[in-house]
């Protein structure tokens, strides 16, 4: 069983950039499958962006296409997820996920998450 560990939110000002990080522990982040998930304040978490096990593919949220930037170091046994030009609409408590099986972008295909980072964009 793998333990993910998020860090990198703040306040950003609109067009700001962050870079999230997921650390795993516990099992190597090479045996998963792994996407980065949002939830904003009354609404229904979401998928932003999901990689495969091996870096070779990759899928975006419309919304977030030309933004943001999944990347993995397995090495590391590390997640990442580059956002630049953040807009208000992206603030939300960000989410990593692993899946051990499939890559998909339904939430209920992951089997392990962390516990969440805040992002705040506002001026």
């Amino acid at each position: 069983q793998v333990t993910l560990l998020e860090s990198g939110g703040g306040l950003v000002q609109p067009g700001g950039s962050l870079r999230l990080s997921c650390g795993a522990s516990g099992r190597p982040l090479s045996d998963y499958n792994m996407a980065w998930f949002r939830q904003a304040p009354g609404k229904e978490r979401e998928f932003v962006s999901a990689i495969r096990w091996s870096g070779t593919d990759f899928y975006y949220e419309d919304s977030v296409k030309d933004r943001f930037t999944i990347t993995r170091d397995n090495a590391k046994d590390m997640l990442y997820l580059q956002m630049i030009n953040l807009k208000p609409e992206d603030t939300a408590v960000y989410y990593c996920a692993a899946a051990p099986a499939k890559l998909t972008r339904r939430a209920v295909d992951y089997d392990y998450w962390g516990q969440g980072t805040q992002v705040t964009v506002s001026s």
